[in-house]
């Protein structure tokens, strides 16, 4: 069963451009490590809410110890909003008529 996994925080307003350059290179590692292609995502309407998207993961333990991993490495927290975190929320597939 796969699943997907969703990375949402607040990024700092004077911190956008390290915050993206920490977001495209945390994605880089994670493909390479993992062969899973993240997407970085804005909120339309709210421009300091960010999320990734990983979807189609099928070994979930492995996977969040690469992503969290590499956001300590990233020190990513240091380009988040005072008081943010990063969030993962993990959605396995659900089918019902399969």
């Amino acid at each position: 069963m796969a699943s997907s996994f969703y990375v949402y925080y607040r990024v700092a307003p004077d911190a956008e451009a390290a915050a993206r350059g920490r977001a495209m290179t945390l994605l880089e590692r994670v493909r390479s490590q993992s062969g899973i292609n993240g997407r970085l995502l804005r909120k339309r309407g709210e421009a300091q809410l960010w999320m990734e998207v990983y979807e189609n993961v099928h070994d979930d333990a492995r996977f969040e110890a690469i992503l969290s991993a590499g956001a300590g490495e990233l020190a990513f927290e240091e380009v988040l909003q005072h008081g943010s975190s990063r969030r993962v929320e993990c959605f396995e597939d659900f089918n019902p008529c399969a």
